[in-house]
């Protein structure tokens, strides 16, 4: 469904893109390939060892990759935060709050996977969300209706309400994210 709605928005936009669908460690595609690899908001999900060999096997010589995140920010009090603590309350098992959207560990499996110039660039840039929005983002998460039944789902939203209601009642409201971006360059042979 994600590839269909990409292809009515390449519509509405006027262009046209092939749509190919595969894993990170497996794309299909053909040895050397493409001058460019861009991963966003996902580095995390893959297996870095595999999926470096696969990026390595399809870039062509002196091609590179782009890894890019737009992570929320918690600092303290603020709705990032807050919203952070409540999803701890309600899924203790939960170990992805209080990140500061830098993520080291690229930089290792770039690294130590044949990848050479590495650059890197972070700024502060905020979003703006409304209270429904804002759930609804908070509700899809991995430590809400990824990890937890429906219920219990049901019920952290009821609180979530309830806390931005009470505590950041401007509505909509900027909420702090991060973009952290790093690249690197296949090594020439």
């Amino acid at each position: 469904s994600m590839l269909e709605m990409a292809r009515q928005a390449d519509r509405s936009a006027g262009i046209s893109t092939l749509y190919r669908q595969g894993s990170a460690e497996r794309t299909g595609l053909a040895d050397g390939s493409c001058d460019l690899v861009a991963v966003g908001q996902a580095w995390h999900w893959f297996d870095a060892g595999a999926a470096c060999d696969e990026i390595r096997r399809i870039l062509r010589p002196g091609g590179r990759i782009l890894v890019a995140y737009y992570d929320w920010l918690p600092l303290p009090g603020n709705v990032v935060r807050c919203t952070e603590e409540l999803i701890e309350r309600h899924n203790p098992a939960w170990r992805g709050g209080n990140l500061q959207g830098i993520h080291t560990g690229v930089f290792r499996d770039l690294g130590e996977n044949g990848f050479t110039g590495l650059e890197s660039f972070s700024y502060d840039e905020p979003a703006v969300y409304g209270h429904e929005a804002w759930r609804g983002r908070i509700r899809a998460s991995a430590g809400v209706a990824a990890t937890l039944d429906q219920p219990a789902v049901l019920a952290f939203d009821q609180d979530l309400r309830q806390m931005l209601q009470s505590r950041f009642p401007t509505d909509p409201m900027e909420v702090p994210h991060r973009v952290f971006a790093l690249t690197a360059r296949l090594a020439r042979d």
